[in-house]
């Protein structure tokens, strides 16, 4: 009975800690969308405030790649793997980020967090069209629900003589369905590589991608920036990108990915109340409705699945 007692013990807190990182991990990657518009007050540009993140981030990512190639853990990787973390790299965290921060000039950061949290549903309707199975009804009304929300949330951003917001929602929902693509993609390679060693090897093809496309673009000199960016690109590294990215690991590890993606639902309520507190940005009770509408479609995503 004492080991019993024992043993749910510490499922409970094992669960406690998976719960707390997925928590940290949502809120980690709702502020990146603050510490961004933030940047833009000095005028930096989406690709090289993109650079410092990633120029920033990859030194952690490369030593987690290291650790991994010569740790013997996991399986080893074959050229199908190889290709597959160049591939999906590309697509997931190189381009999604970098349609997200072009978007971020144009849309506030609670609707380009809500667009964000749209991935569940373009996942389902992804893997549908895959398998070629039919939508069903709670998923059709999970997804109206959803796109309801975001028309509402958008209608806080339409302003008099702004011409951004329609380009800035179609990249940031560009972002939204490159990062989908790669979830979907990213399973079964996932299962082989393992989730930190996939993580930190795609990370570190979209931190190269990243830099060498700045270096094919702009001149070193677009590097010197105020001091104040450097803050936020450090910031933005460590607390939005490779905090959150190995804590989200290892709360799925802990209470699986379905659990995890529930908990993901804090991350646009975050985003709101972040945004408001730190870049004076309004909460209406359109958005309120928007924003309860989205949860609530993805919510039932997720439980259906």
């Amino acid at each position: 009975m004492a080991n019993n007692t024992a043993g749910s013990a510490d499922i409970q807190h094992n669960v406690a800690i998976g719960m707390s990182f997925a928590v940290l991990a949502a809120i980690g990657f709702s502020a990146k969308a603050i510490l961004v518009k933030l940047a833009y007050i000095d005028s930096v540009d989406p690709v090289t405030l993109l650079a410092l993140r990633m120029a920033f981030s990859i030194p952690f990512f490369l030593a987690v790649a290291i650790w991994g190639q010569f740790s013997q853990r996991g399986a080893a990787m074959h050229t199908q793997d190889w290709l597959a973390v160049f591939g999906l790299g590309l697509i997931g965290y190189y381009l999604s980020s970098l349609l997200d921060f072009s978007g971020l000039q144009y849309i506030s950061a609670g609707l380009e967090r809500l667009i964000l949290f749209l991935y569940p549903t373009m996942v389902i309707v992804l893997l549908s069209l895959l398998i070629r199975k039919p939508i069903g009804r709670t998923t059709l009304m999970a997804l109206v629900l959803s796109y309801v929300g975001i028309a509402l949330v958008a209608m806080q951003d339409v302003r008099p003589g702004q011409d951004g917001l329609a380009l800035g929602v179609g990249l940031v929902f560009a972002s939204t369905l490159t990062y989908s693509i790669y979830l979907v993609g990213a399973g079964q390679a996932i299962a082989r590589i393992g989730a930190s060693r996939f993580t930190a090897y795609a990370m570190t093809v979209a931190c190269v991608a990243v830099l060498i496309q700045f270096a094919l673009t702009h001149p070193m000199a677009a590097l010197r920036q105020t001091d104040r960016v450097y803050v936020l690109s450090f910031a933005m590294a460590i607390f939005s990108t490779v905090l959150p990215v190995f804590l989200l690991s290892a709360g799925i590890r802990r209470i699986g990915s379905g659990h995890a993606s529930m908990v993901g639902a804090i991350g646009p309520v975050s985003t709101i109340f972040l945004a408001y507190a730190f870049l004076g940005e309004a909460i209406s009770v359109s958005q309120i409705a928007g924003s309860l509408l989205v949860l609530a479609g993805v919510l039932m995503i997720g439980l259906k699945h």
